[in-house]
């Protein structure tokens, strides 16, 4: 066998190696490096903290009074919260300002607690109540709270368009006449108010 053969055979074993280690072609990811890739990204990321249309950040926010517990009366329905009850949001202020962000809900099917944990900060001025957060590395969603009582005890919020919404109570439960009112409120910003879930809360101050 010629030098030539034998340096042929090492180096597609070699090949073969690389590819078992690392099994992605990298030529793959080509396109993502481009400029035009890189447009659609920052588009992209623009669109996961943008407002949607009839929404409204609230003005002269304070995040301290906001800070603590909330429970969920209400929400749109999405995959990350599928088949949970008993769900709560927590807030506290991390050093360098942002919000550390502790969702906790049951799972009715796993018969288990399930926690997230993310971190929030404001998309514009601290005094608008128009934040972002992330429960996943650099991409955010908006969090944006548009109606908000004037003594915090109970938060309207938005996501980046209308499929996301979410009732926020600091008691896990309210009256029919303060739930109509807030679903009203709902329903004149453009949500489908009639595909709200209302998960329990039997097991708020279960641990």
């Amino acid at each position: 066998m010629s030098k030539m053969k034998v340096s042929k055979k090492k180096m597609a074993k070699k090949k073969r190696s690389q590819t078992a280690m690392f099994p992605f072609n990298l030529s793959h990811f080509k396109p993502w490096l481009s400029k035009p890739a890189a447009v659609f990204v920052a588009l992209l990321l623009v669109a996961c903290t943008g407002v949607p249309d009839k929404v409204t950040p609230v003005n002269s926010f304070k995040l301290e009074p906001y800070l603590g517990t909330w429970y969920e009366i209400a929400r749109l329905d999405h995959s990350f919260e599928r088949n949970l009850s008993n769900v709560t949001a927590n807030y506290t202020l991390n050093a360098d300002g942002s919000v550390k962000v502790i969702n906790r809900g049951w799972n009715t099917v796993e018969n288990r607690w399930s926690e997230a944990e993310g971190k929030a900060k404001f998309v514009e001025q601290d005094n608008v109540g128009y934040l972002k957060v992330s429960f996943f590395g650099p991409f955010y969603g908006s969090y944006i709270v548009y109606y908000l009582e004037p003594d915090y005890s109970v938060s309207l919020v938005s996501g980046p368009n209308h499929d996301y919404f979410w009732i926020l109570s600091r008691t896990p439960n309210i009256s029919e006449q303060q739930l109509s009112r807030y679903i009203s409120i709902a329903n004149g910003a453009g949500f489908n108010t009639d595909a709200l879930i209302f998960p329990a809360q039997d097991r708020a101050t279960t641990n």
